[in-house]
């Protein structure tokens, strides 16, 4: 975000490219992070809240959902559409599951726990699917991004922009 508004205040067309990629990385990863820890949640609160914690519904929900909702807004109204596939789309996805997947286990080398209790219960077979499934997700929340994108904008790519970065004109303002 902090990009995007860089690249708002200087209308540098650098950073409106490097914005834009961050969003096609983020987007769909915060959408992942929100479908999964919403839904462990609704399943059982203890796969990602361990015991001894006690996390505020505000600090939660700023945590776990804000960012989904802030770069959906992002990227309905405030971005070109995006121009991956969906083959690159899963080698993006796999590679974030896989430095995931590299960071919480360094986290657990240092603090002796995972930063959320499903990865203790799965195991060492139960996380490989856990991030191999969430690669999957991620890819498809990819697409499914994409299409919702078409169906607020319009399926087109040509529609003209006054500058990188400005607010579309397509009726919806």
């Amino acid at each position: 975000m902090a990009c995007g508004l860089i690249a708002d205040v200087t209308l540098s067309p650098r950073l409106f490219l490097v914005k834009n990629l961050l969003s096609m990385c983020c987007t769909p990863l915060e959408v992942l992070i929100s479908i999964l820890y919403w839904g462990l949640r609704l399943i059982d609160k203890r796969l990602v809240v361990p015991d001894w914690a006690i996390i505020p519904l505000n600090a939660d929900i700023s945590f776990h959902a804000a960012p989904s909702v802030i770069l959906l807004i992002d990227l309905l109204l405030l971005s070109p559409p995006w121009t991956i596939t969906i083959l690159p789309s899963l080698w993006l996805s796999s590679t974030i599951a896989i430095g995931y997947w590299f960071w919480i286990e360094r986290c657990f080398s240092y603090n002796g726990i995972y930063p959320y209790p499903i990865f203790e219960v799965a195991g060492f077979e139960g996380r490989i699917g856990i991030f191999a499934i969430s690669a999957v997700v991620m890819a498809l929340s990819t697409g499914t991004l994409k299409w919702l994108y078409g169906r607020v904008n319009g399926f087109g790519t040509s529609k003209p922009q006054s500058r990188p970065g400005a607010i579309k004109q397509n009726g919806h303002f």
